[in-house]
């Protein structure tokens, strides 16, 4: 999920995993579906596993990784943080108008948290 509050914009990808490359996939969807012509994009996310740059390189031919990562200004966020990050405050409202039941079909699911 991505989320981008002062414009009210927010995607949400269900997957069955989450890996370095299903996280290097989303990060080549925002970059080139998303925002196709913006020279630098800023992520403020967690500091899970997967969300390295180097997931873009387990990915992508190198010269791939390289122009999608230098797109990218990362941020994390601190490790032990008690503050609600955006993406769970996004999850929070997804789940109050439309998951708050459950679901065991991916697909349903997708269109469930769809915009």
């Amino acid at each position: 999920m991505w989320v981008e509050p002062l414009a009210g914009r927010r995607r949400v990808n269900a997957r069955r995993q989450r890996t370095r490359i299903d996280w290097a996939h989303e990060i080549d969807q925002l970059l080139t579906t998303d925002y196709p012509h913006v020279e630098r994009v800023v992520l403020v996310m967690d500091n899970l596993n997967t969300h390295t740059l180097g997931s873009l390189y387990d990915a992508f031919e190198p010269a791939k990784a390289r122009d999608l990562a230098g797109r990218l200004e990362l941020h994390y966020t601190p490790k032990h943080g008690s503050w609600l990050n955006m993406a769970e405050i996004e999850l929070s409202r997804l789940s109050r108008q439309c998951l708050g039941r459950r679901i065991d079909d991916l697909d349903l699911l997708a269109g469930s948290a769809a915009p």
